[in-house]
């Protein structure tokens, strides 16, 4: 599939639904198979991304970042995750995009946006908006594989007026989508997401790319905001929500409706299962990074706080489903 063809495919069923194209946000650590799977059960979007993968990892195992099953899609899974890449090295990029193309993925994303100080460090996420010549470099190499490309990035790296000419910088590449998080580097996720600045994003890229679909992310907790914010801002195409999955998995659902404790633990013991599949896989993710999700499943607006408490004390997930079947709430 062409380009262009892959995203106006995505914004031409979602413009015929009279809204715009939701995607659930890359998440390290949160966004592989696995949790795929419980959203997609839950309510799906329109896009999955990956984990973020390091480019140069694709085509050398030996790399200080491995890839592992980052790159793994289950059967089970009725579309392919668009494959996010971060690094800032044209010929990792160029060289993972084959590499993806041929294990069946459409679309490449380019972490321009992650502010982790280990990723910046390698010269990944936001240290390209530092450096806006490497941005050019990797997303013209990985356009060479014929893949829809699209960025990710924030308003800029210490200050909001740095959107004044990195986001222009951005559009300039004629990604297929640009995605925004509303803030810049340094303000992490400590300061309301600058919505004050759509509309000024949506002129830019008219006037820039208007063939390039705009896409933000940032403080957007489920569908229905985001279909709001859309309707506020015409010319806004789509809506990335990211932190809203934790706070309910059924963020993307349409017509929201109440979800009881017993529905939301029977999604805890799906994503076991899954969890337990993927790691006969491959060696990772290990069981604590599955505590993080504890806490979406077993809510204490729910009276689950114990439920919870008991759970985080639990060292693997054979004791999470005897404390869930022990348990009164849970049955």
């Amino acid at each position: 599939m062409t380009e262009s063809g892959y995203w106006q495919q995505i914004a031409a069923k979602a413009r015929a639904e009279q809204r715009p194209f939701f995607t659930m946000a890359p998440m390290e650590a949160v966004s592989n198979t696995v949790f795929r799977q419980v959203i997609s059960r839950a309510a799906a979007p329109d896009v999955f991304f990956t984990e973020f993968v390091y480019a140069k990892g694709i085509t050398n195992p030996k790399t200080k970042f491995p890839v592992h099953g980052r790159l793994y899609v289950a059967p089970a899974e009725s579309q392919m995750p668009v494959v996010q890449l971060w690094g800032n090295d044209p010929a990792d990029f160029a060289s993972a995009a084959v590499a993806v193309k041929a294990q069946g993925y459409q679309a490449i994303d380019i972490n321009m946006g992650c502010p982790d100080g280990t990723v910046i460090k390698n010269h990944g996420g936001s240290d390209l908006i530092r450096n806006p010549q490497w941005a050019v470099d990797v997303i013209a190499a990985a356009k060479s594989s014929g893949l829809a490309v699209s960025a990710k990035t924030r308003l800029g790296y210490s200050k909001l007026d740095e959107m004044q000419t990195w986001i222009p910088t951005l559009l300039e590449q004629h990604v297929a989508v640009l995605t925004v998080h509303l803030r810049t580097k340094q303000e992490m996720s400590k300061v309301p997401a600058h919505f004050e600045v759509i509309d000024e994003l949506i002129k830019m890229r008219d006037a820039i790319a208007p063939e390039t679909l705009l896409q933000i992310n940032g403080d957007i907790k489920n569908y229905q905001a985001g279909v709001a914010l859309a309707k506020a801002h015409p010319g806004l195409d789509g809506i990335m929500i990211g932190r809203g999955v934790f706070a309910s998995p059924f963020a993307f659902e349409q017509q929201p409706q109440p979800h009881s404790l017993a529905e939301l633990l029977d999604l805890l013991r799906y994503q076991l299962d899954l969890f337990d599949d993927f790691s006969q896989r491959y060696d990772v993710p290990r069981f604590p990074s599955l505590k993080r999700f504890f806490k979406i499943y077993a809510r204490p607006e729910l009276g689950a706080t114990e439920l919870r408490n008991a759970m985080m004390d639990a060292k693997s997930t054979a004791e999470v489903r005897k404390i869930l079947d022990e348990s009164p709430l849970a049955n």
